[in-house]
């Protein structure tokens, strides 16, 4: 149980700071939350009579981390399989997912395509123990294209599945068909639209360089989602792709392994974000097939996975910000914090610390509630032991170096650090 409600104070001292904006911690410094907001950081005493008090010293203060890339419906790898679910199974899954996602220090998600409001408003009523939940509903692919599950023989409507919970998308075709897809999911409370704009590695039918979609529906699509004043998410990997929906106006590049120079440039000019997955390519190769993964899904994963390292450098080179994604399905859920380890192969440690914090915030535009360590701000926040600006590791695995964790001023996770 909790140690504390939302609204006591907690006052944090000998506490050093790191949010990824510095390569180096800020030392010695205190932090006070009141109401489940940070109500004061100060390198000098607060004053807060009222507040539990609890000594860091040795320990890292850090924001509450933020995946925007997963899908808490997928509890199986098998994704046509998971799609036919019956909608209670897939929820408790869902619920399973989320407490364990909470519990490795995320305390916000961005999922991408099958959770719907109803798993977000179960989440924000206490039902469900797990991280904010931000959704766009079912992912928009085109027959065929990218969650199109059916396979090659399989002639069944595909509306037979379009609303079962466990499916992370829907089928639409035409400008008339994916304006009214559109419209439906920001109905059905979608922050976001996702859609499918390249083949995929999970779904039967669409090689990896599909292009999906024509742009003219694209168009649509980013249209549609811009009257309703939000933006669209697109899964993306070859070159091609890419160029194309960031011509048409989306905002959030999904995976992006086949990218180049020019277009990485493009998009940063563009205003565009990119969110890479990394983590999810290593383990479908090594443990893909022990989940449910289908062979012709497997014979496709080195398209995109052996490209991976070279397009985080790609996209830093160009200043194309990443915002951290894990994308995993099924059991292989447990690797989603190993998103650290690979890309700190390559880049600083504390643009991988920022893109899970403020780079990631800012793909939400949640800048300033999430994602920082500012006055204001939702008091979502991690304890570490150690540094992770000199040991990434320490927020890998299940948070297992994470002996406190805050969502929203409650405390969901307490490992001695606070009296009880």
């Amino acid at each position: 149980m909790p140690a504390t409600s939302s609204n006591n104070a907690i006052l944090f001292i000998n506490a050093n700071l790191v949010d990824g904006n510095s390569a180096e911690p800020l030392k010695n410094h205190q932090l006070l939350i009141r109401h489940g907001r940070i109500d004061a950081v100060s390198a000098t005493p607060i004053d807060a009579a009222d507040a539990i008090v609890v000594d860091l010293a040795g320990k890292t203060l850090m924001p509450g981390l933020i995946d925007c890339h997963v899908h808490v419906v997928a509890s199986s790898a098998n994704l046509g399989a998971n799609a036919l679910l019956p909608d209670s199974l897939v929820a408790a899954r869902a619920s399973k997912l989320m407490n364990e996602m909470l519990m490795r220090g995320f305390t916000t998600v961005r999922d991408v395509g099958g959770a719907d409001y109803g798993l977000k408003q179960a989440q924000e009523e206490g039902l469900i123990n797990g991280p904010r939940l931000i959704v766009c509903g079912k992912a928009l692919s085109q027959t065929g294209g990218h969650t199109d599950y059916r396979g090659r023989y399989d002639q069944r409507n595909v509306d037979f599945y379009a609303q079962k919970l466990g499916t992370l998308g829907r089928v639409c075709n035409g400008i008339d068909e994916v304006r009214r897809a559109v419209r439906e999911e920001i109905k059905g409370g979608a922050e976001f639209i996702k859609v499918m704009a390249n083949g995929g590695v999970s779904s039967p039918s669409d090689p990896i360089e599909f292009l999906s979609f024509s742009v003219s529906e694209l168009e649509a699509i980013v249209e549609e989602a811009s009257n309703a004043k939000t933006y669209v998410s697109a899964h993306l990997y070859t070159d091609e792709a890419i160029r194309r929906a960031v011509d048409a106006g989306v905002r959030s590049l999904e995976h992006c392994n086949l990218i180049t120079p020019e277009t990485a440039a493009h998009a940063a000019a563009k205003g565009a974000m990119a969110c890479p997955t990394l983590v999810t390519f290593e383990m479908l190769k090594l443990e893909g097939a022990q989940y449910g993964l289908q062979p012709d899904s497997i014979a496709k994963i080195d398209d995109v996975r052996l490209s991976g390292l070279d397009s985080l450098k790609i996209m830093y080179e160009a200043g194309l910000p990443m915002a951290y994604g894990s994308d995993l399905l099924g059991d292989m859920h447990t690797h989603q914090s190993g998103e650290f380890e690979i890309r700190a192969r390559v880049l600083p440690t504390q643009e991988v610390i920022r893109s899970a914090t403020g780079i990631a915030a800012q793909l939400l535009r949640m800048e300033g509630e999430v994602g920082c360590l500012s006055v204001g701000a939702s008091a979502d926040m991690i304890v570490v032991d150690g540094c992770p600006l000199s040991d990434i590791s320490l927020l890998s695995g299940q948070g297992k170096h994470l002996p406190l964790i805050i969502r929203q001023g409650e405390i969901v996770k307490n490992s001695g650090i606070i009296a009880r």
